[in-house]
This record gives structure tokens, sequence and C-alpha cells, in this order.
């Protein structure tokens, strides 16, 4: 195995059994040789929307379908794609034609998140679709701790405006971990109604973990767990 590859290969979290798929991944239609990764972007593109499905109902379960597909979307635009090529420094490896390389082609983010669902594609077929849902995991776990309720509900002002008018109570937030360094931190928020425990959310900020309990609280008045009021 070449150095430059087994240093792509470490980049992406994966190791090719079939490095030709690697190969028809990284190659741009113009090009001109062979195969190029248009259709492996096809196929990487579903992969990528099953496994972001698959890792957002994991992390919000009591989410609604439409607060899903919003996450979704914002996650896996071609903005998003195009930056998650340049972390991996997909740019670099591309094969290009000469018209695309003049051009800046490299530095497309149109191309650059092609070669990043591509490449998903890739893995998919190389090794199925448990090791590209890992690799999805790997590369997006920051962004979806970080992403509970940006642009979509308030929950918070939901739950607050519902406890009041039902049970004449203000939920009352509680931080009970913190942890990770400055630049990756983790904090942990409980909420609680009249004394009793109705939801625990975590998020990269307290903004963000107190947002998913009370999303968790909204989830629980909702199916009935209401005994503790009144």
């Amino acid at each position: 195995m070449s150095a430059a590859r087994a240093a792509l290969e470490a980049a992406l979290g994966h190791r090719f059994e079939r490095p030709e798929q690697l190969a028809v991944a990284l190659t741009h239609r113009s090009f001109g040789e062979g195969e190029n990764n248009e259709k492996l972007e096809f196929l990487g593109d579903a992969v990528l929307a099953l496994a972001m499905s698959d890792l957002l109902m994991a992390r919000f379960p009591e989410a609604r379908e439409g607060d899903l597909s919003k996450m979704r979307a914002s996650l896996v635009n071609a903005e998003v794609l195009a930056r998650k090529a340049r972390e991996l420094d997909l740019g670099r490896w591309l094969r290009l034609g000469k018209g695309e390389e003049k051009n800046g082609g490299r530095e497309k983010p149109s191309i650059l998140a092609a070669v990043y669902e591509a490449l998903l594609g890739a893995i998919y077929l190389d090794a199925g679709y448990e090791r590209a849902r890992s690799v999805v995991e790997a590369h997006f776990a920051a962004d979806v701790l970080e992403h509970p309720t940006v642009g979509l509900r308030d929950y918070k002002t939901e739950l607050q405006e519902l406890t009041q008018r039902l049970f004449r109570e203000t939920p009352a937030y509680t931080l009970v971990e913190e942890s990770g360094p400055d630049h990756e931190k983790r904090f942990v928020s409980e909420i609680a109604i009249g004394g009793r425990l109705f939801g625990r959310g975590v998020g990269r900020s307290k903004k963000t973990a107190e947002q998913a309990a009370a999303m968790q609280a909204l989830a629980a008045l909702a199916r009935g767990h209401t005994e503790n009021f009144g």
C-alpha cells in the first residue's frame, strides 16, 4: 500500500479492501479516462441520508419527523459536505481534467461535496452499510451533538408556557455534568417540574443541553406522565 493511500484511508477512517473503488470515487468526470464518481456520488447521497437519519433518531428519540427532516437537511447540505471534504483534504486527492484543474476544481464546493458523497458510496460497496454508517458517525458526531434545536422549535419556551398553563409551575434546569476540553465541551442538563425529573439533555453548550432536556420533558407530558401534578 502506498503511503499516500494509507494517509487518505487513515483520514477517512476506512481501509479499502478493493482500492479500485477508492480510485473511482476520487475521479471527476472531467478526468476523461475510465469510470468517474458520478454513480458513486448518487449512491453515497442515499447512504448518507440513511446513516444521518439513523444517527438523529438515536440522538433525538422524541423529536418529530418534521424536526428530524430539518436537522438532517441542515447537516448534509452541499456547504457542510464541502467543509467535511476540506477537513479531510480530499481536494488534494482528486483526479481532475486539465481544464477543471486550471479553473480551481480542487476548491470548488460542488466538486468537494460530490467527492465526499462518492467516498461514502465507495465505502458502502467495499464494506457494507454498517461500516459506512460508522464513518458518517465519526465525521458528524460533534455536529449532531451540537444540533438539537437550532432553527427549529424553541422547546424551552414551549415547555414553560405549557407547564405554567397546566400546573402553575416553572421548569427548573440543573447542570449535572460538564466535561471535556474547552474546544470540545460536553454539558448534561436535567429538568424538573414540581420536583419531579422529566428530562435529561446533552449538548456542547448549556443552552443546547437545556433545549434537549426540554424536548424530552415535552414528550413525557405528551404521553400523559402528569401523575405528580395537580
